[in-house]
């Protein structure tokens, strides 16, 4: 596979991600990062180390608006919920150092 093919497969797959994300809003990050190690959050601070790589300036909160396709204040006042005992304490466990 040539180099242009694979970007444009790899971009495709990040819109998909991107576009399942925005619509599972019952899955917090919380539970993201509980499962992966990674959230919408995490996925918004690689764009931005991405662009920046590049050359190009990018605000976090431009990347955040670009991942959950709106600016975040919103979407957490629309879908964020807060965290219940079980997953804060996953939460603690899956990120010791």
């Amino acid at each position: 596979m040539d180099d242009k093919t694979r970007i444009e497969l790899e971009a495709a797959a990040y819109r998909a991600l991107v576009a399942h994300l925005r619509k599972r809003t019952d899955v917090q990050n919380i539970d993201l990062m509980n499962l992966s190690g990674f959230c919408r959050n995490c996925l918004s601070k690689w764009y931005k180390a991405a662009a920046e790589e590049r050359g190009l300036k990018m605000e976090y909160e431009e990347a955040r608006e670009l991942v959950y396709g709106m600016p975040y204040a919103e979407w957490k006042d629309k879908h964020q919920k807060e965290a219940s005992p079980e997953q804060a304490k996953a939460f603690q466990q899956s990120h010791k150092h």
